[in-house]
């Protein structure tokens, strides 16, 4: 089979992995030293964003050829799907010759399991092995972990790789015994537990030297990183009947026990010739994004999966969480600026961290105004009848929930089909 032919398949396999973040990665440049490519530490664009832009990753499949049968993966054994597979050599080749053209800045390579797991994270590591030592290759690298690997292989990847993944992909151990029968969840967390005791550990290293090091001293002299972007994970929304809450609680699990950087969330795509047993269509898009939402209310702002969702369910597709939660505790609203505990003004709807951080130093100074909320570019319509200022209280401050949530709610766009 022709290279082009190759990439053309296994691009388009590798579409429906979502956990390709590269924040985190350290910085390197080639300029003025041997070697390829540059990665810097503000991140990498390597996905579809939501206005259709494209991305400059290099996204790709060593293989959709794999022993597993997953009934949710289009690649699963007993799909009816072309099949390719690349060489170490040719993914090599392809990385350079892309950015070489000014088209990539760095690799995202995953694959499915072919003869054996520890023979799939082998090969996965061959080519970042290709790519960091033989061309001094210097931009990003996600490798995807295969659990079920010796773990002296993920820690060899982990030495080449800006970030590794383990995807979840179902967040409970029902669905995944159901959908995926021949995964477990515990090789899962064995391996995600594995590569935080690595990134840790070589993370403590990395602060030692810097502390006992001289601040001109040579970064090269600093102990070695592992993986130094983190881990992250996927999971599938709406492949089974699993609840926004559960979902949320499992992140929750993931990102405490397993200190993952992103847990990503995808939902389900309607697969050819799917098995009994899925859904015949998609979720809302719209359920997705606001997974993503209440997922940065639980690493950002302090909230707890159970206090976004205090009962079995989903999350309200009409308004976000923040707003819901608001709503649902009115007795905690109106929040005077000038007396609350930061992280009490930072659950008020319509104002972020940063302006949160803003509004703390400016109190220290004086009084805060409303004038001060217009200045930072707040979401002034939504925080209204949440927040009291030195020349300002809400006149519907009293308004019940009901009411209130009319007025804010905006009129949802209804999700298109393509065809």
């Amino acid at each position: 089979m022709e290279l082009i032919d190759k990439l053309s398949i296994l691009a388009d396999a590798a579409k429906y992995d979502a956990s390709c973040a590269s924040s985190g990665a350290p910085q390197r440049s080639s300029r003025g030293k041997a070697g390829l490519g540059s990665s810097n530490g503000m991140g990498i664009c390597h996905s579809f964003t939501p206005d259709g832009r494209c991305v400059s990753l290099l996204k790709v499949l060593l293989t959709n050829f794999c022993l597993f049968d997953c009934q949710y993966c289009v690649n699963r054994r007993s799909s009816n799907v072309p099949r390719a597979r690349f060489t170490p050599e040719e993914v090599v080749r392809l990385t350079l010759s892309f950015y070489r053209r000014n088209t990539i800045s760095g690799l995202f390579l995953s694959s499915g399991i072919i003869r054996s797991s520890a023979y799939t994270m082998e090969q996965l590591i061959q080519v970042a092995k290709l790519l960091r030592e033989t061309h001094q290759f210097r931009g990003y690298i996600h490798l995807k972990a295969i659990p079920e690997a010796d773990p002296r292989l993920l820690e060899e990847a982990g030495r080449y790789a800006d970030r590794l993944s383990a995807n979840i992909e179902l967040p409970t151990l029902t669905s995944l015994k159901t959908l995926a029968p021949e995964k477990e969840l515990g090789t899962i967390h064995s391996a995600m537990g594995h590569m935080r005791q690595r990134i840790d550990a070589a993370n403590d290293a990395a602060e030692r030297d810097a502390k006992r090091l001289p601040r001109s001293a040579n970064p090269k002299r600093m102990a070695p990183r592992y993986a130094p972007g983190g881990q992250s994970t996927q999971m599938i929304v709406g492949a089974d009947a699993t609840d926004d809450r559960t979902i949320l609680q499992s992140a929750q699990h993931l990102y405490r026990d397993f200190r993952l950087k992103r847990v990503y969330y995808s939902a389900f795509s309607p697969i050819p010739e799917r098995p009994a047993g899925l859904p015949q269509a998609a979720p809302p898009l719209l359920r997705e994004h606001r997974l993503y939402q209440a997922d940065f209310l639980i690493r950002g702002y302090g909230f707890q999966a159970e206090e976004l969702l205090n009962a079995p369910g989903n999350l309200d597709l009409e308004i976000d969480p923040k707003l819901a939660w608001a709503l649902a505790h009115r007795d905690d609203f109106p929040v005077d600026l000038n007396r609350a505990e930061p992280s009490m003004i930072a659950r008020i709807p319509g104002i972020g961290l940063r302006s949160v951080q803003r509004l703390v130093d400016l109190r220290r100074l004086r009084r805060i105004r409303y004038q001060d909320l217009v200045a930072l570019r707040c979401r002034l319509e939504t925080l209204r009848p949440f927040v009291v200022t030195q020349d300002y209280r809400p006149a519907d401050a009293q308004r019940d929930s009901t009411r209130l949530r009319q007025s804010l709610t905006q009129p949802q766009p209804a999700q298109m089909a393509l065809w």
